[in-house]
């Protein structure tokens, strides 16, 4: 319903076949955000910011979101999020301090401003202010969520779905057009490789010290020690299963605020496919050996 609801405007009613008429499609849909906002989101202010006095409302941003408070607030049973059945945690760093944070609904109650917080991309969008401090969508400093469930494994085996709108993989620019898209990719996409790289290497060294640590006998180990040891003991492993979007070549550079019903319902369709084909590959579905540490799969190394 959400996205329905802001993928509502149509902009042709009919879209000829071929990579121009959709590339045109694209790009007066992009045009229609830039002046017109998109329904249940966000709408442009009546004053341009550059143009509005220093501490005004509007003086920071291109686009007012109080739209969209109302949308998750129609939508979204916050009361089901806080209850905790299901970890839920989104990313945002502090606009003073520069510093990243999760709104862990582990730690704290979930309200719409948290969402709207790990969201608000400048300068399109507002700061928002949760509690004393205002805050920016936390992609500024890393677009990687996965970083946060490696830093809270728990000592639980996990497998792991890890679902990226934009592809770190792509071609060679060619035109300033695919210089903007391929930045964009680049700067969006999830550090998957960088975040498992360090987690390998951590886990590593933590085998290592199990290993000395289980050659030192028991009485030369200290209580500090033992409870090391007795962590060591039972480290987890993860296997990831990546679905990562694959842009079609008529997307353009505009693709981030682009929002046009028939290019949700492509990405739609391009998830299920790639949900189905991962879903094939049964043995990625299983536990890498113990020790192994981390696993990543993803459907489109495959089929290259």
């Amino acid at each position: 319903e959400f996205w329905n609801r802001i993928t509502s405007r149509r902009i042709w009613h009919y879209t000829p076949d071929g990579d121009i008429y959709r590339q045109w499609r694209n790009s007066f849909s992009a045009l229609a955000t830039l002046y017109f906002g998109q329904p249940g989101f966000f709408k442009p202010h009546i004053m341009n910011p550059w143009l509005a006095p220093a501490g005004a409302k509007n003086a920071t941003s291109f686009y007012d979101p109080a739209m969209l408070r109302e949308t998750l607030l129609e939508l979204v049973d916050f009361s089901l999020i806080n209850e905790r059945a299901v970890r839920f945690a989104v990313g945002a760093v502090n606009v003073q301090s520069g510093n990243f944070v999760y709104f862990d609904n582990g730690h704290e109650v979930i309200a719409p401003e948290h969402i709207m917080a790990s969201g608000a991309l400048p300068p399109a969008l507002p700061m928002i202010k949760v509690g004393t401090d205002y805050y920016w969508d936390g992609g500024i400093v890393s677009n990687t969520p996965l970083q946060h469930l490696l830093d809270h494994e728990d000592n639980l085996d996990t497998l792991v779905f890890q679902v990226d709108l934009f592809s770190a993989r792509g071609t060679l620019p060619r035109e300033m057009a695919d210089v903007i898209s391929r930045h964009k990719d680049i700067m969006y996409s999830s550090r998957t490789r960088h975040n498992t790289d360090v987690y390998r290497r951590l886990h590593g060294w933590k085998m290592r010290l199990r290993d000395i640590l289980d050659k030192v006998p028991p009485e030369d180990l200290n209580e500090e020690d033992r409870a090391l040891k007795a962590e060591l003991a039972e480290m987890p492993d993860m296997t990831i299963v990546q679905l990562i979007y694959q842009q079609m070549a008529y997307e353009g550079h505009a693709k981030d605020y682009e929002f046009s019903g028939t290019s949700m319902r492509e990405h739609w369709q391009s998830g299920y496919d790639d949900t189905r084909a991962s879903l094939s590959q049964r043995h990625w579905l299983d536990m890498p050996a113990d020790g192994t540490g981390i696993v990543v799969h993803d459907v489109h190394r495959l089929r290259d």
